[in-house]
């Protein structure tokens, strides 16, 4: 930088030759005595040394020269004033760069105004006298005058004995700020350090001989092309304009700008540099964000994590944020199907063994065929022993199948883990583009969580897990976008989300047509806020689940969702012997406050399915509150139901289920438990018969008649109120969906009899 050039200030004096009227004996401020016509002063012109100069004899204790021109002074403007001089004749004085620093004004500012005394020590020796005078105190500035001068009367003092008379050469000022421009510009080049960038030569040592000169300042790669041979980390901020390469195993690690922008600059590519900045997020202490800089970033093939990190467990948390990972067009994305026989023991519950072709069957991959329920995928396997390891127990029980193994391709594979534990990913548009799936979990791992992601167009899943990777994970406010949506809805086959493990929270999320939102094998899950919706163009349409219970105690919460053309659906299809044995059979469920919708469905839909895969299970535990039931366009028989293709429920057995405070809105058969109905005899008779009519839930049977409130007087045969006992005896009739009421004596009235379909305890 020079501001002579850049910005056409004025900085040097004129020669002594044009005259010394512009030259002050003072401190050349407006009005000030000059060396015009002095006694003291006179031009030489033509000295050998200087050519025309100006002799000076020293009459005064602090004899001034100062140019009585204005030189400017700016902030980040450094100007070096010089002067050459020797001692001719007498007394040998000293010399000091002198100036005046004024204000717009003219008044003066309190500076240093003087540098160090130079010492003239023979007569005819040249001596250069200089200073440096800027706005930052930096070192090798001597007069450092900040930013409240405006400009400055330059020249110099002799001081010491008077009697001597000296020669003066011009006096030079020169914009010198390029002396400073390594300390303000901040920057330092590995080339200076001796790297080569020419592609083979290892230049680690020079980038770290760099990086620890830069001490706090830019390192700048600078044009070419750098071969680093091992991992490296730069402990300052990084700036590329060349680009490097490394081996696969070596990581880069930049711990002042972690983030896309640094490693697409560092190797010229967005997705080598997301790979690397990636791979280093699992060994970086420095931070736990890795920040895709708002990009977007397109695979060509899966991305295994655990092979390009090289590591199979990590338990400390990080977090993948802010950009966009798509599935650019490859036939990487292509699904690998494998079929095989196989035998299943339900001793052996997650164990096929006798596994032909066991070899060609891939970790990860989902199991189908018959018995098998949904979202069971293949976790270990062993060659030599001819057996594959499953997620879950299959239904079907035990023989010898033929079973097909589909491998589907992710986006982002993390199942090369053994453990991970507290990964994030936030703010990621996954766009699937129907070519690809979104993320494989690890076979295990603690509170994987996944926010304000969008998965658009996933070609088969948007989030799978294949083991106990899912435990307590958490997905909030992302939005699911089916690849299927012009599909109706019975032949949709992709899946938001599984889990098989315990603890999810599925909150505040957005899921567009999908075959199913949640697969859930574990329990205690929150299922909260989410409106998935499910239906087609179709007249009359079929629908799928929304969310599967496979557990048939889920001990989950499901409330403020908007369940809208799908279901909810408790199954236990995972449980090796899936008749009734011990445990608490089908219950553990909350369903509070949602909102069920349909629309141009055929009567026989429901949003409540129970689909017991064995006998003799039957309601434990069950409450169904404050909710809001409504079909749009087509009434629909109920809302509930119990899918008896493969078994029915045991309703004699059935414990502490609630369904009350329900709104029902184009449902023709609304159902309550305790339900009230209010019974009419017209003909005084010991013995009412109280029919249920289907008004209790899933098919329910009254158990008990919990109270009997006549409404208005009861009247015997002779027509006089009387005040009769009475017992009752439940669950009576051909179907058992009667009550008896035995009066004491016949009697004629209306009563309102509560009953229940469960025993309350």
């Amino acid at each position: 930088m020079n501001k002579a050039i850049t910005d056409g200030l004025v900085l040097m004096p004129p020669p002594f030759s044009a005259g010394l009227a512009q030259w002050s004996r003072e401190n050349g401020t407006p009005g000030s005595a000059t060396y015009a016509g002095a006694a003291n002063a006179a031009l030489v012109p033509s000295d050998q040394d200087f050519g025309a100069c100006l002799e000076l004899q020293k009459t005064e204790a602090t004899q001034r020269l100062r140019y009585m021109g204005q030189t400017p002074i700016e902030p980040g403007l450094y100007l070096r004033i010089s002067v050459r001089v020797k001692a001719v004749a007498g007394n040998l004085p000293a010399v000091r760069i002198a100036a005046y620093a004024a204000r717009a004004n003219g008044t003066q500012v309190s500076v240093p105004s003087t540098s160090a005394s130079v010492d003239l020590t023979s007569y005819g020796e040249i001596v250069t006298i200089s200073a440096i005078v800027g706005s930052g105190s930096r070192q090798g500035v001597t007069l450092p005058w900040g930013i409240e001068p405006v400009y400055g009367h330059f020249g110099i003092d002799l001081t010491g004995p008077n009697g001597g008379t000296l020669r003066i050469d011009n006096v030079m000022i020169e914009d010198v700020t390029e002396i400073f421009h390594r300390k303000m510009i901040d920057v330092v080049d590995v080339r200076d350090y001796g790297a080569v960038g020419n592609g083979s030569t290892n230049d680690v040592a020079a980038f770290a001989a760099a990086d620890a000169a830069a001490n706090g300042r830019t390192v700048l790669i600078s044009a070419g092309n750098y071969r680093l041979n091992s991992s490296f980390t730069f402990n300052n901020a990084v700036r590329f304009e060349g680009r490097i390469s490394m081996p696969a195993s070596a990581r880069l690690t930049c711990t002042r700008n972690y983030d896309l922008d640094t490693y697409a600059a560092a190797f010229e590519n967005e997705l080598e540099g997301f790979k690397r900045g990636l791979q280093t997020l699992f060994y970086f202490t420095d931070h736990v964000v890795f920040n895709l800089s708002g990009r977007k970033v397109d695979l060509t093939e899966p991305l295994d994590v655990a092979a390009l990190t090289g590591l199979t467990s990590l338990t400390s948390r990080r977090v993948l944020t802010n950009g966009q990972i798509g599935a650019a067009s490859s036939s990487a994305w292509n699904n690998d199907s494998v079929t095989s026989t196989a035998t299943y023991s339900t001793g052996t519950p997650t164990r096929l063994s006798g596994v032909t072709n066991v070899a060609a069957i891939p970790i990860g991959a989902r199991v189908s065929g018959t018995g098998v329920g949904r979202e069971v995928y293949v976790v270990g396997k062993s060659v030599g022993a001819q057996t594959v390891t499953l997620s879950q127990p299959l239904w079907g029980g035990a023989g010898t199948r033929t079973y097909t193994f589909t491998r589907y391709k992710y986006l982002l594979d993390f199942s090369g883990f053994d453990n991970l534990a507290r990964f994030e990913i936030t703010d990621i548009d996954f766009n699937c583009a129907g070519r690809a799936s979104g993320i494989m979990l690890a076979t295990a791992g603690l509170t994987f969580r996944v926010a304000d992601c969008v998965f658009t167009g996933p070609k088969d899943r948007a989030i799978t897990s294949i083991g106990l990777g899912c435990a307590g994970m958490i997905i909030d406010q992302c939005q699911f976008l089916s690849n299927e949506q012009a599909i109706a809805a019975q032949n949709r086959s992709t899946i938001a989300i599984n889990a098989n493990a315990n603890d999810l929270k599925l909150r505040d999320n957005r899921v567009v047509r999908f075959a199913h939102f949640a697969v859930l094998a574990g329990g205690g899950n929150m299922v909260i806020g989410n409106h998935f919706f499910q239906g087609d163009d179709e007249t009359d349409g079929l629908r799928q689940a929304g969310i599967v219970f496979t557990n048939t105690n889920g001990r989950s919460i499901v409330s403020d969702n908007y369940v809208d053309n799908c279901w909810l659906e408790v199954s236990n299809e995972h449980e090796p012997a899936p008749g009734f044995s011990s445990g608490f059979s089908f219950g553990g469920l909350s369903i509070t406050s949602n909102h069920f919708m349909c629309t141009n469905v055929a009567p026989s839909f429901r949003w409540l399915v129970m689909r017991p895969r064995g006998p003799g299970h039957f309601l434990n535990g069950l409450s169904v509150t404050g909710n809001v039931f409504r079909a749009v366009n087509g009434a629909v028989d109920r809302a509930e139901k119990v899918d008896t293709t493969q078994a029915g429920l045991d309703h004699d057995r059935a414990r502490n289920v609630i369904f009350q405070g329900n709104i029902f809105h184009g449902v023709s058969t609304i159902c309550q438990n305790p339900l009230t109905v209010s019974h009419t005899q017209n003909t005084a008779s010991a013995t009412w018969t109280v029919d249920a009519a289907d008004l209790l839930p899933f098919g329910g049977k009254p158990l008990s008649a919990v109270s009997v409130l006549p409404k208005g007087a009861l009247r015997n045969s002779g027509n006089n109120i009387v005040y009769p006992g009475l017992y009752a005896i439940a669950a009576t009739g051909s179907s058992d969906k009667m009550v008896e009421l035995k009066w004491q004596e016949s009697v004629r009235g209306v009563a309102l009899v509560t009953l229940r379909s469960d025993t309350p305890q």
